[in-house]
């Protein structure tokens, strides 16, 4: 991805989080790469003076490592899952192999023995798991929804009565937001909240005073021109000042 591709904003305290991905299938780099982010987050939650940990990336499978490096700092943490989508596939159910799309299920133990397991990630129950839109899934993950635990809110239901309690990791898949205020997501799926309606909802949760992380996800398409790249811009910019004042 270029540099271009997830558009901070200047005063933003950036630290790039990289290593060498060892050789072997997709499962054993994610763990790798999955391993060092795991463990900044835990560093920078067991330093009182450090700011809160915010991961930016550019799916959500990275919300996998922000909750491993919670609970590396000795919390246990449910999640608030904010996403268009379900993320709720297993590889059986998954018709197009697009691994984001496990990445909820992933952190409730599907597949543990390729994900969790190996990143050291204790997969929470489902009653620890609120999903936030969901406006688009697929059957498997409608039949998964309708007889599992995981909590479903639309955005502007949201309320902080209905989150778990204890800390909180807040994952934000952008495309959570209408297509049509936020163009060039990879999987966009019409019919969605405006972006003022999740920035709300968003804060919500964050007044809370409960959320340890924030994990944003950022998967679109490289940015057609200016006014996409500023569009992004501004968003990313209004959402870690939310998760700045927040945390």
């Amino acid at each position: 991805m270029p540099d271009s591709s997830i558009p901070l904003p200047g005063p933003a305290v950036v630290e790039i989080v990289e290593t060498v991905l060892p050789a072997g299938d997709v499962w054993t780099r994610l763990v790798a790469l999955f391993d060092v982010v795991a463990d900044r987050v835990a560093a920078r939650l067991g330093t009182p003076e450090a700011d809160a940990p915010v991961v930016v990336s550019g799916d959500c499978l990275v919300a996998g490592a922000t909750i491993a490096g919670a609970q590396r700092a000795g919390l246990d943490p449910s999640v608030v899952w904010f996403d268009a989508h379900g993320d709720v596939h297993t590889l059986r159910s998954s018709t197009s192999g697009y691994l984001g799309g496990l990445a909820l299920r992933l952190v409730l133990g599907a597949h543990e023995e390729l994900f969790a397991a190996p990143l050291g990630l204790r997969p929470l129950a489902e009653h620890q798991a609120v999903l936030v839109d969901a406006r688009d899934l697929d059957p498997a993950e409608a039949g998964y929804l309708a007889g599992s635990d995981v909590r479903r809110h639309g955005v502007e239901d949201l309320q902080a009565a209905l989150v778990p309690g204890g800390p909180l990791v807040l994952h934000i898949d952008v495309d959570v937001i209408d297509p049509a205020e936020l163009p060039g997501t990879r999987f966009p799926a019409p019919d969605g909240p405006t972006q003022a309606a999740v920035l709300d909802a968003v804060r919500r949760v964050l007044d809370t005073g409960r959320v340890v992380a924030v994990d944003i996800a950022c998967p679109w398409h490289p940015a057609r021109d200016e006014q996409d790249t500023a569009t992004r811009a501004r968003l990313l910019a209004e959402l870690l000042t939310a998760a700045r004042n927040g945390l």
